[in-house]
Formats: structure tokens, sequence, C-alpha cells
């Protein structure tokens, strides 16, 4: 008698619908944190909102990028390079914004498209040790040599050093979840992979209240990667591509815009 060997049975790829809802938060919420910053006067005190409501904007466009980045596309490299179209086209009018410090930084986008191409290449890098087409000493050694790169990127771009961590520590979290098997080992194992992105995203800000709606959002995605994607309604009114693709430069430029009328750039 013939014994067949088993092939362990692949997750389906998840779905995706809760990226249309987290489409209209991400923009809101990040316009809410900028209209707060660079807009609303001072004496209306509403800077809780931009400690609160806008610190889930970021933490919420890493994931949805690593989630696209893992389950919705061949080429996370292509989509790097339109998030850096994105983030070039931004760059002006964001270094138009008042800001404590006159150093040179380079806007989100450019944190979020490097953190992606830095992720996708160490799955990559991890994939090939596994198979035996690159040994433990190469493999530390590109390890080493990517985190030199990440030092010295992380002093020019938004967020810093963490920020360039968020999106190759949400895709380790979303990945193990995501492939959790049912034994109480494999299920530890993915929480495990789940706990440096926590860490990180509280480690990212500074106040009490801004620490928990950064982490509630990241245990939100957690939720959804770890089987509740399933539960999630289509959105419905679809976020239009152009206006996804332009509210990030455009929405700068407005309120440049509104500084320079107003003076606030002079």
């Amino acid at each position: 008698m013939t014994v067949q060997a088993v092939t362990p049975a692949v997750p389906e790829r998840p779905v995706s619908t809760w990226t249309g809802w987290g489409q209209w938060l991400a923009l809101a919420t990040m316009t809410i944190d900028h209209l707060t910053r660079y807009v609303l006067p001072a004496g209306w005190e509403l800077g809780w909102a931009g400690s609160s409501l806008g610190r889930i904007a970021f933490p919420l466009f890493a994931a949805m990028v690593a989630w696209h980045g893992l389950f919705n596309t061949r080429n996370p490299l292509r989509y790097a390079r339109r998030i850096l179209v994105i983030g070039l086209a931004a760059q002006l009018p964001y270094m138009l914004m008042p800001r404590a410090s006159d150093a040179f930084l380079l806007n989100v986008c450019f944190t979020l498209a490097l953190g992606l191409a830095w992720g996708a290449w160490l799955r990559d890098l991890l994939a090939r040790q596994r198979s035996g087409s690159l040994g433990s000493v190469w493999l530390a050694a590109a390890l080493a040599a990517s985190l030199s790169i990440w030092y010295l990127l992380g002093e020019w771009v938004e967020y810093g050093h963490r920020g360039l961590l968020l999106v190759p520590l949400f895709m380790l979290a979303l990945h193990h979840l995501h492939t959790a098997g049912e034994t109480l080992a494999e299920r530890l194992q993915a929480v495990a992979m789940a706990a440096p992105l926590l860490i990180v995203a509280g480690l990212m800000n500074s106040s009490d209240m801004a620490k928990s709606f950064a982490v509630a959002t990241c245990l939100a995605i957690l939720w959804l990667a770890a089987g509740a994607h399933r539960l999630t309604p289509v959105v419905p009114a679809a976020m239009p591509r152009r206006l996804w693709l332009a509210w990030y430069p455009g929405h700068f430029a407005l309120i440049a815009l509104w500084l320079w009328a107003s003076g606030g750039l002079g």
C-alpha cells in the first residue's frame, strides 16, 4: 500500500474589505491631526484631537500598506514605488508646514514606502535562507547591512527609526496571525510575533492618550488578521481612486495656501 505525503493546507488569502473602511478613517484622522496642528488657532484648545484621533492615522496607513504588500500584490516593490510618487508630489507643500525644527525631513510616504521595501526584502531573504539557497553567514551580513541603512535613514524620515519599523513589524505579525494553526504553541508563537509591533507603536508616542490610541489601532488590525476580516462588510461608498491618491499632497497644498493667505508662512 502506498502512503501519500500530506501537504499542509495553505491559508486562503484573507478578505480585504476592511481596507475600504480603513481608507476613509485614515484620511479623516490624518486630516484632523493636520488641521489641529497647522490650521486651527491654539486658543481653541483642540490639541487633544491630534493626540487621540490623530494617532490612529499612521498605524492605520502602515497596516494597510503591510496588508496589501503581503496579501494583495505580487510585486511589493512596485507598490512601494507608487507610494514614493505620492510622497514626491507632497514633499514641497509638506516642507512649507511650520515646525519646531528646520531640519530637512521626508514625509510619511517615504517612511511607508521604505518600510514596505525593507519588509518585502527581509521576507524574501528569510525565505531563501529556509530553502537553503542562502547561508547563515550571508544572512547575518545582509541583516547587519540593512540595520545600518535603517539607522542612517531614520534621521531623514517622518516618525524616524520607529516609524520605519512599523510596516515590517506589521508584515511579521499579520503573516503569523493569518497562518497560525489551531495548536496552543502556534497561537502563542503568533501572539509573540505581534508583541514587537505593539511595543514600537507605544514607544512612538509620548502621552498616555496617544499611546493608547496607537496601540488600540494596532490591536484592531491584528484582530482582523486573526480572522475577523471575514466579518467586515463592504463599505457602502468606496473611496474614489483619484481622491485616495491626491488627498495627501492636495490637503498639504491647501493648508500651505491657507497659511500663506493668513500670513502664517511669513
